[in-house]
């Protein structure tokens, strides 16, 4: 009987074990999480995006001190599904996709492409992959905040047009924070002003050539339309003939630099 009753012991100072540490971990901190107010990095964006939607990095640079407080600020706290409202933890997660992206290519300046950065193990990490973003406890990648966030949590494919890659062929970086009030709307325009920009994409009722997101991303396209066609009638401004064959343009990773 003796292995029974250790074997109980081990199974209860494991389960003290973990109980402790939930107590201590991020999770139990999340409950005095606010809501963040994105004004710093809306009048950096306003500053530093160009009318043609292309960044001007070095104005960034020269800018550091306001970048690495609003950093700092996204740092300070974490989204609580029980506190924030939906629009509120989207609206964070998708400026901290874009701020945290900005200063990766503000710390490498100068750089011909995002692609360039690395850290790991050759042809196996991408620039995507580096933990280096700190929230409240938590270590993320920009794939994590993405895929495992804003993909995952809120299955609206119009984050595909909000988030930046710093990349030529991305959709435009938004020369305005994007917030709760005004998300919905944000997130519509954005969709629109990227299928309407003929360098990204190039839309007729008879020829559809359209950026690779649409490819890379089409399953998240089909759940909210229906369909690849469905979405792009959606926000493409036009009807498309149901047999346009739809193509794909190359995606341009060169940095999305105003210099």
């Amino acid at each position: 009987m003796n292995w029974i009753k250790n074997t109980f012991q081990k199974f209860f100072l494991l389960g003290v074990s973990l109980l402790l540490a939930l107590a201590c971990s991020p999770i139990r901190r999340l409950s005095d999480s606010q809501p963040v107010n994105h004004e710093q990095w809306d009048r950096l964006l306003r500053k530093h995006v160009k009318a043609s939607g292309m960044v001007d990095y070095q104005g960034f640079i020269q800018d550091s001190t306001a970048l690495n407080a609003y950093l700092a600020l996204l740092s300070s706290v974490h989204p609580d599904d029980k506190k924030w409202s939906r629009n509120e933890q989207m609206a964070y997660w998708i400026n901290a996709y874009n701020a945290f992206t900005i200063k990766l290519i503000v710390d490498n300046y100068p750089v011909a492409s995002i692609k360039d950065i690395k850290k790991g193990i050759a042809f196996v990490n991408s620039v995507w992959d580096i933990k280096w973003i700190k929230i409240k406890g938590y270590t993320y990648d920009l794939n994590n905040i993405e895929h495992n966030i804003l993909r995952a949590v809120f299955k609206d494919a119009r984050i595909h047009a909000a988030v930046n890659c710093a990349s030529y062929s991305c959709p435009q970086l938004r020369a305005e924070a994007y917030t709760a009030e005004k998300l919905d709307a944000q997130l519509d325009d954005a969709m629109r002003q990227f299928l309407a920009d003929p360098l990204r994409n190039q839309i007729t009722a008879q020829r559809v050539q359209v950026s690779e997101i649409f490819k890379w991303f089409k399953g998240d396209f089909d759940r909210d339309a229906g369909s690849l066609l469905g979405y792009l009638n959606k926000y493409a401004g036009q009807k498309i003939n149901p047999s346009t064959k739809i193509e794909h343009l190359e995606y341009d990773w060169r940095l999305n630099d105003a210099k």
